[in-house]
């Protein structure tokens, strides 16, 4: 098959652009979507730490997606060995507290390469618990420290059921361990979910921008 037939079929034009499809009108190289791209992903807002208790998204949650995802860049926190966490509201973020069950797990290597495993994180679970849920836990604040990852809601308008989410963080623990940690859950509630709230466990969130993007 020719350049020109792959690209058609592949609905890529010649100069290697999208034309068509989930990330429509974006570079094959440097993918930037736009913020009001008529189909697949949609950038709402964004918010940059520095030095703040918190960020919280209290607008822009609503019935126009079916799924919202929340995409954390570079998070580094004032105070090193702390958890990077998020927690969800039924009223516009008077209160962070919707009852929640997850299951947690992760990958890891140390930079020495000494030591590595993949292994379940029983402490990381959340049991009919209110608490804040942790997306990665002991991140180091020393210049080069810090992590990344995103956590896609699920419906989070619907009366009906319950709030379902995922969630992939790869950060820089502060004992030089590389870690890639997974988690999954629910939030336990027929309510609408309608803000949600990231922070550090300890300190503040010293830098970093979280991006919150609609899914249709």
């Amino acid at each position: 098959m020719g350049a020109i037939a792959r690209a058609a079929a592949n609905n890529i034009t010649t100069s290697g652009v999208f034309t068509s499809g989930a990330i429509a009108n974006s570079s094959v190289t440097g993918i930037t979507v736009l913020a009001n791209a008529s189909d697949g992903i949609t950038l709402i807002s964004s918010q940059t730490a520095s030095g703040s208790a918190s960020l919280s998204f209290t607008t822009g949650i609503t019935s126009t997606y079916k799924a919202y995802k929340f995409v954390y860049v570079n998070i580094h926190p004032a105070t090193g060995g702390v958890n990077f966490e998020f927690n969800l509201s039924t009223n516009s973020g008077s209160n962070y507290n919707v009852t929640k069950t997850t299951t947690s797990f992760w990958s890891y290597s140390v930079e020495a390469g000494n030591d590595s495993s993949l292994a379940y994180i029983t402490a990381e679970d959340l049991a009919q618990s209110t608490s804040y849920q942790r997306l990665f836990s002991g991140l180091g604040n020393a210049n080069d420290e810090s992590g990344s990852g995103s956590l896609t809601l699920f419906n989070p308008s619907s009366t009906t059921y319950v709030k379902h989410f995922i969630a992939t963080s790869d950060f820089y623990a502060s004992n030089n361990y590389q870690t890639n940690q997974f988690i999954a859950g629910y939030g336990n509630t027929t309510s609408a979910i309608n803000a949600i709230q990231f922070r550090m466990s300890s300190g503040n969130l010293d830098a970093g921008t979280i991006y919150m993007y609609g899914i249709k």
